[in-house]
């Protein structure tokens, strides 16, 4: 029988190699899923310093961490060609919730089309969102 990963970040589709831009760290994010991550690119996750294109980018997003749009927009500007972004935001019940239809609004007027959800973490939910085909 073949051995299935429970790793957060195999089930995310992260890979060794790849440069991760993190976007609106704060003291609430999960270490665990972050240290996941770092230990499947094998790299530390790199911030809106970085001065090259990065393969991926996870955006931690509360209600009140502003216009969701906007940030969307600025973080598809770090990606390189068809690179992912996953929007983490507090689970339902939890501090700075972010409604479905919230997401899928903004993430519509940004250009990027959603294509999968994922439970991420204890108090996160993930959302996948990548450019779509033109």
């Amino acid at each position: 029988m073949a051995e299935v990963s429970t790793s957060p970040a195999d089930r995310l589709g992260f890979a060794a190699g790849q440069v991760v831009l993190e976007i609106g760290y704060d003291e609430d994010v999960d270490d665990a899923l972050r240290a996941a991550i770092e230990a499947k690119t094998g790299s530390e996750l790199v911030d809106e310093d970085y001065e090259d294109d990065a393969d991926a980018v996870v955006l931690w997003y509360r209600d009140d961490d502003g216009d969701l749009t906007d940030l969307l927009v600025d973080a598809i500007g770090f990606l390189a060609g068809a690179g992912t972004l996953w929007l983490f935001t507090p689970k339902t019940g939890r501090a700075g919730y972010v409604e479905p239809s919230d997401i899928a609004d903004a993430a519509m007027t940004a250009g990027l089309a959603r294509t999968s959800s994922a439970t991420v973490a204890p108090d996160w939910s993930g959302t996948r969102l990548v450019s779509p085909k033109r």
